[in-house]
C-alpha cells in the first residue's frame, strides 16, 4: 500500500537534490524499495543512493544523507536514516498507517498494477489427455495456473483459462485396444460399464490404455493393429466411433469431477481434433515459401537453422503431430480471445519443444509468437516409502487427495474432538495442504512432496494459514457486530505496527507476484502474515483487553489481518475457513 508512494517519493527528492545542484543530473537508475529483512531496519528500505553513486561517480553514503534530509519532509514518512554502504531506512507515520487501517476495513485494498490493468490474458494449463489418468503432474500444473489467473486477475487484468486436450493421437489408439481387449475378456459389453460409478469406468480406461501401451511395445502384431486404430481414430470410423464417443465423454466427464474438487473451471476447451487439420492447413502453406519443407514422406521444420531441433509437423502418414496442432491452437486460442499475452503452463521436460514450436511461430506470425510465452514449472516428487502407486508408475490426483483427506481425518479422531465441517472441512484442509505444497517453491523447481509435512498446524503449511485465518475470525465473532463499528486508528506497539504493516502490503505481494509470474510470493505472504497475526494473538488480548480505545483498534487490525489473509489464500485456491 504504502511502496508506491515511497518510490515516487524518493523520485522526488532526487530530482529536488539535482536541481539543487547537490546531485549531478543523470538518470535515475532501477532502485529497489522493499521491506527490510530484519527488523530495526525501518519499514521499508531503498538501495537508491548506491545506485544513483554508481552513476554520478559519487560516495553512496553521501547521496543517502543528501536524501534522508529531503525525504524527512514528505507526509508518510515518519522516520528516515541513512545506513552503511548507503541504504535508506524509511519508516511510515504510526498515524498514516492507522488511518490506513480503517480506509482497508471499509474499502478493501486496491490491487491494480500498471503493467496488467485493462490487459487481455490467456493462461492455458493442466491439459490432460482423454483415456487417461489425471495423475500428479496435472494436478501440479493445475494449481499454479489457477494461480497465476487468479493473481493476473487480482493484478487488474482480465484472465481468461484454457485447457488443450489430446482427444486424437496415439494414446487413443492404444486405449481404444485395450478397450476391445478387456471388454472381450471380461465378457462385459459397452452397456454394462455405462451404469457403473465414474469413477469405476476412469480405472477402466486407465487399465485399458497401460494395456495397449504395453503390447505396443511388447507385440507387433499388436502395434500394427493399434497404428491401423489411430487411422480409424482421426477419420471417426464407424467401426470404433461408439468406443471413442463414449471413452471420450467418460474421460471429461471425470477430469471435471476434478475441477470442481478443486474449486476452479475452464473458459475454454481445445482439442487436438478440432485444431490439427487448422496447424497442418498452416504448415502446408508456408512449405513454399520455405519455414517449412518436406523430408522422407513428412513435412519438417528445419530447427538445426536457428540452433534448435528438427522436428516433424506432418508425418510420413500426412497426419499433423503435437507440433502442427500447437500451431493451430495458437490461432485458434488468439481467434476465441484477443489476448494481449498469453501463457501455457506446462511441466519443464518439454521446453526445448516449445523453443521449436515458437520459433516456427514466429516465422509465420511474428506478432503472436510474441505474446506466447511459455512457463514451464518442475516436477512433484515423493520421499522414498511415502506414498506409492496403486497404478505401480503413475499417482493419480484423487489418489494423492484422498490419501492427504484420510489424514486430515485421522488426525481430527486423535485429537478427540468432533470437526464442526465434517467431511467438507476435511476436504478443504486437504486441498489447502496439497495447493500450499505446490505453490511454496518457484515454479521452475521440483517439489519434494511430503504429505506429513504439509499438513502441519505449526508453520511453513496451508493448515497453518486456514488455521490462522480461523482463529482470527473467531476473535471477531466474539467480539460481536460488523468490524467496521469498532474502527480505530489509535496509537500501536511494535507488535501491532508489524503486523498493520503486513496487512496492509497485500497490494505489494500481488504486484511482485503478477510480475515475477510467482505464486511463492504469495505464499512467502501469507506465511508472514500468519506468523504475525499469531504473535500478535498470543501477546494481545482483544475480547478480554478492559480499555475501550485498544479494543477498537485490535478488532480493525484483526479484521484487517483477516481480509488480507483470506484474499492471500484465495490467489493460491486455498479455501479459508471460518471455523477450524
Amino acid at each position: 500500500m504504502f511502496r508506491a508512494s515511497i518510490r515516487s517519493a524518493i523520485e522526488t527528492a532526487v530530482r529536488q537534490a539535482q536541481g539543487e545542484g547537490a546531485v549531478p543530473q543523470v538518470s535515475v537508475p532501477n532502485f529497489s524499495v522493499a521491506a527490510p529483512e530484519r527488523a530495526g531496519q525501518g519499514d521499508y528500505a531503498s538501495n537508491i543512493a548506491m545506485t544513483l553513486a554508481k552513476a554520478a561517480g559519487a560516495k553512496p553514503m553521501d547521496i543517502a544523507t543528501l536524501l534522508v534530509e529531503r525525504l524527512r519532509q514528505h507526509e508518510l514518512v515518519g522516520a528516515v536514516e541513512a545506513a552503511a554502504p548507503g541504504f535508506l531506512n524509511i519508516a511510515i507515520k504510526p498515524e498514516a498507517v492507522g488511518q490506513s487501517l480503517v480506509a482497508v476495513l471499509r474499502d478493501g485494498i486496491a490491487t491494480g498494477y500498471e503493467a496488467f490493468k485493462d490487459k487481455k490474458i490467456s493462461v492455458e494449463f493442466t491439459d490432460p489427455n482423454p483415456f487417461k489418468e489425471f495423475h500428479i503432474g496435472h494436478l501440479y500444473t493445475n494449481t499454479v495456473g489457477e494461480s497465476l489467473a487468479r493473481i493476473f486477475e487480482a493484478a487488474g487484468a482480465t484472465a481468461k483459462r484454457a485447457n488443450y486436450q489430446g482427444d486424437v493421437g496415439l494414446h487413443v489408439a492404444k486405449a481404444i485396444w485395450g478397450m476391445r481387449r478387456n471388454l472381450d475378456e471380461s465378457g462385459a459389453s459397452l452397456q454394462d460399464l455405462v451404469a457403473k460409478p465414474l469413477i469405476e469406468r476412469a480405472r477402466f480406461l486407465g487399465s485399458a490404455y497401460a494395456a495397449g501401451a504395453k503390447a505396443y511395445e511388447a507385440d507387433e502384431s499388436a502395434k500394427a493393429d493399434i497404428n491401423e486404430l489411430n487411422k480409424k481414430i482421426y477419420a471417426l470410423d464407424p467401426e470404433i466411433r461408439e468406443l471413442y464417443a463414449q471413452g471420450r465423454a467418460w474421460s471429461l466427464e471425470y477430469f471435471e469431477a476434478i475441477y470442481r474438487r478443486l474449486g476452479m473451471q475452464f473458459d475454454f476447451y481445445y482439442f487436438e481434433r478440432d485444431v490439427g487439420p487448422i496447424g497442418q492447413k498452416i504448415v502446408e502453406e508456408h512449405i513454399a515459401d520455405g519455414i517449412f519443407e518436406k523430408s522422407d514422406g513428412a513435412v519438417i521444420f528445419p530447427g538445426d537453422r536457428y540452433g534448435l531441433h528438427r522436428r516433424v509437423f506432418i508425418n510420413s502418414a500426412g497426419l499433423p503431430t503435437y507440433e502442427a496442432k500447437e500451431l493451430g491452437l495458437a490461432f485458434k486460442k488468439y481467434e476465441d480471445f484477443r489476448f494481449d499475452a498469453a501463457y501455457v503452463v506446462t511441466g519443464s521436460e518439454i521446453t526445448d519443444y516449445f523453443k521449436v514450436l515458437l520459433t516456427a511461430l514466429g516465422k509465420i506470425d511474428a506478432d503472436l509468437a510474441a505474446k506466447i510465452r511459455h512457463v514451464p514449472h518442475g516436477m512433484v516428487r515423493l520421499p522414498q516409502g511415502k506414498m506409492s502407486s496403486r497404478t505401480g508408475d503413475v499417482i493419480r490426483a484423487e489418489d494423492l487427495l484422498a490419501d492427504m483427506r484420510g489424514r486430515v481425518e485421522q488426525r481430527i479422531a486423535e485429537a478427540a474432538h468432533e470437526s464442526r465441517g465434517g467431511k467438507n472441512l476435511a476436504e478443504c484442509i486437504a486441498v489447502g495442504a496439497v495447493k500450499y505444497s505446490f505453490l511454496r517453491v518457484g515454479i521452475g523447481k521440483d517439489i519434494i512432496f511430503d504429505a506429513d509435512t504439509s499438513l502441519s498446524v505449526e508453520g511453513d503449511s496451508g493448515p497453518y494459514l486456514q488455521y490462522t485465518y480461523a482463529r482470527l475470525k473467531s476473535i471477531l465473532r466474539k467480539v460481536g457486530g460488523a468490524a467496521s463499528e469498532h474502527a480505530s486508528a489509535g496509537v500501536m506497539d511494535g507488535v501491532e505496527h508489524r503486523l498493520a504493516l503486513a496487512a496492509l502490503r497485500f497490494d505489494e505481494a500481488v504486484a511482485d507476484a503478477a510480475q515475477g509470474l510467482a505464486p511463492n510470493v504469495i505464499v512467502n505472504y501469507c506465511s508472514q502474515l500468519a506468523q504475525l497475526a499469531n504473535e500478535f494473538y498470543h501477546s494481545h488480548p482483544v475480547v478480554q483487553e478492559p480499555d475501550e480505545g485498544k479494543r477498537a483498534l485490535r478488532t480493525t487490525l484483526v479484521a484487517v489481518a483477516a481480509q488480507s489473509l483470506a484474499r492471500g489464500l484465495h490467489l493460491l485456491g486455498i479455501e479459508a475457513p471460518e471455523e477450524m
